[in-house]
């Protein structure tokens, strides 16, 4: 059997909450946790191998990724980019 290699460069963006370290990339809606930054990288690209091996097994990677909003583009798969990222504060009145 030959094996090929897909290859993606992914923002992936990483949060701290409490002692946790959260790793999430919105083009692939995947996410992993580690008790470091450090193990929620490793983690985020094991989740990550393990994602991409599933759907390419069941022949399903083309409409996945489609399905997530990324382009083909040339014969190779473009994610879509986060163009912005920002804190805001929003008010919503709440009757009881």
């Amino acid at each position: 059997m030959k094996k090929t290699h897909f290859q993606l460069n992914l923002q992936i963006s990483f949060l701290r909450e409490g002692d946790k370290f959260i790793a999430y990339a919105p083009a692939l809606d995947l996410s992993t946790s580690g008790d470091t930054y450090e193990q929620a990288k490793k983690r985020f690209e094991e989740a990550t191998e393990i994602f991409l091996e599933e759907v390419f097994k069941r022949g399903t990677l083309d409409e996945v990724l489609g399905d997530l909003g990324w382009k083909k583009v040339r014969a190779r798969w473009e994610p879509p980019l986060v163009v912005g990222q920002e804190s805001q504060t929003v008010s919503v009145p709440l009757y009881s």
